[in-house]
């Protein structure tokens, strides 16, 4: 039987800021599930599709990084934001490694929050893609394939991408054999240029790097203290 399908999944214990983060996520128009406990928030995970998974790290009964990394085990691809009270460099690269799409400090601003879910959904729904936005992609015999986050060899060679490296991989292909700033990059997907979200970029790169092996005509290079080209050799 087809999941029901949501927009958002909320796991955050804190009773007070649960229910005003999903009024207002609800009163911008999505579709929102919270729930206040790990196993809770499994159940629903397993009940309805969910296009983008926000999760405290500190639950009462268990972590939201084990949590996330059970869910995206689950479903390879699924975008995750994580929030957190903790400010330690080393949770927050933790969090980053797991494949999540960003680390949110509390408190933070409602409105700040809301673009980046609305960048994200833009992305991730298929319903909803922007006009600019290319289905399938093609750079030396890779397809990338933006309705399913695949890319392909054409022999057989399948890998699932998550949604942030989908983005970057379309990105990067649309400025093929052109540098492409970091300070662009960050910007365009991440809104500012913060350490963290620089050591974030720098995950996602290494990669799309290893993704990229299925052709060894096509690498990315990157260029200290510039940015990273993305190469297409003949």
């Amino acid at each position: 039987m087809a999941k029901d399908k949501i927009d958002i999944l909320l796991i955050e214990d804190e009773p007070d800021l649960g229910e005003v983060f999903l009024r207002y996520l609800r009163y911008k128009g999505f579709t929102v599930l919270w729930e206040s406990t790990a196993e809770g928030g499994w159940e629903n995970f397993q009940r309805v599709s969910v296009k983008l998974l926000i999760i405290d790290i500190q639950l009462p009964d268990g972590s939201g990084f084990d949590l996330a990394q059970r869910m995206i085990a689950s479903n390879p691809g699924q975008p995750v934001f994580f929030l957190t009270a903790l400010h330690e460099r080393n949770s927050r690269l933790k969090g980053l490694s797991l494949g999540a799409v960003d680390y949110i400090a509390k408190p933070f601003d409602m409105d700040e929050i809301l673009l980046k879910i609305r960048n994200l959904l833009k992305v991730a729904s298929v319903s909803d893609k922007d006009a600019l936005l290319q289905v399938e992609l093609q750079i030396g015999n890779l397809r990338l394939n933006m309705e399913r986050f695949t890319l392909d060899n054409g022999l057989q060679q399948v890998q699932k991408l998550t949604v942030r490296e989908a983005e970057l991989l379309h990105f990067l292909i649309l400025h093929k054999n052109m540098l492409v700033s970091k300070k662009d990059l960050l910007l365009q997907f991440w809104g500012n240029t913060d350490f963290f979200n620089g050591k974030s970029l720098e995950v996602f790169i290494s990669r799309l790097r290893k993704l990229l092996q299925m052709d060894r005509k096509v690498h990315i290079e990157s260029i200290y203290g510039a940015g990273y080209i993305l190469h297409e050799h003949s």
